[in-house]
């Protein structure tokens, strides 16, 4: 069973790797546009994923990483580095921020930590704002605009941001099927008790942090190289870091598919009232997305698993054993 689940899985991961190249080589300058977001949300909903469905921590420190990463690319690219190497740095530099505030925040549980996760959104926005010798201010930074044509500059963040959400895709189907996958699933369901098994439960969050904010301040700073300007509202969005949970619980937190399966639902949510709503799209958003959540409160992906099991199971006859106990 669990054979056949893997070979389907691969089945449709090779057809969709194959429609995004299609998509990207025949989309107009729109669509390719609205396929970079997508796969930008993929991206950070799969980051957010480690810490918030497999660990059960609801973080909502999403936007201050990809804050984070998006200054630290600028700077870097300011003195003249390559792409590749601004995003890296801007990796690292997360990794190394985390790590050391995880240490502080994961110490608390609950909604003490995710408040700790908004504040530290708040001090790096504001820090952002008033450290304008290195930040640039409430003005911002430029960054250097790629040569070419606007199409051809759209087709290379398109496809270098769906690498970003393969990434993230395929280092959480490591993780998942791994004994740190394993480690971060018992610490979710009790704490203490994976504590008193012998997980060391501090180092193994630490660890998930930093990893899931590398990956959210990489995407970050690609972020701000395709768009070659950043300012604090911007890259410290508050919206970014509640969308984020919310496209993650919408598939289904703690699941390999339930990011990108909630991407693709927020991302269609949000055009449908942009396009019917646009005076009151945050409030009619905000309804419809808490409506979803209250029916589905699982995530669609068992929503639907559940229904598949329930019909599954009225459609078996009883066996003979059962009969005759019954008689």
């Amino acid at each position: 069973m669990r054979d056949d689940r893997a070979r389907w899985l691969i089945v449709f991961l090779s057809a969709l790797a194959a429609g995004v190249i299609v998509f990207g080589l025949s989309a107009n300058n729109y669509l390719l546009q609205a396929g970079t977001s997508l796969a930008m949300y993929m991206a950070l909903a799969y980051a957010w994923n480690i810490v918030g469905g497999y660990m059960g921590y609801p973080s909502f420190g999403t936007a201050a990483f990809f804050g984070l990463g998006a200054y630290l690319g600028a700077i870097a690219q300011g003195f003249h580095a390559p792409l590749a190497v601004a995003w890296l740095i801007a990796g690292l530099g997360a990794a190394v921020f985390s790590a050391f505030l995880g240490s502080i925040l994961l110490r608390m549980r609950g909604h003490y930590f995710a408040i700790g996760t908004i504040a530290v959104l708040e001090v790096m926005r504001e820090v952002a704002n008033n450290w304008e010798a290195v930040t640039g201010g409430a003005t911002g930074l430029n960054l250097p605009i790629m040569a070419g044509t606007p199409r051809a500059v759209g087709m290379f963040y398109y496809f270098v941001m769906c690498g970003a959400a393969a990434l993230t895709l395929v280092l959480t189907a490591i993780l998942a099927r791994s004994k740190f996958g394993f480690a971060l699933r018992c610490i979710k369901q009790n704490e203490q008790a994976a504590r008193t098994v012998g997980i060391d439960t501090l180092r193994t969050k630490v660890q998930a942090f930093v990893l899931s904010s590398a990956l959210m301040s990489v995407t970050g700073a690609i972020y701000a190289s395709m768009v070659s300007f950043i300012d604090p509202d911007d890259a410290f969005n508050i919206l970014m870091t509640i969308s984020v949970p919310v496209i993650v619980t919408l598939g289904g937190a703690g699941l390999l598919l339930g990011p990108l399966v909630g991407a693709f639902l927020y991302m269609l949510i949000d055009d449908f009232v942009t396009l019917h709503f646009i005076n009151y799209h945050m409030a009619v958003l905000g309804f419809l997305i808490v409506a979803v959540i209250y029916f589905v409160p699982r995530g669609l992906i068992r929503e639907i698993e559940g229904l598949y099991r329930s019909l599954h199971a009225k459609k078996i006859p009883p066996r003979l054993s059962d009969k005759s106990s019954a008689a």
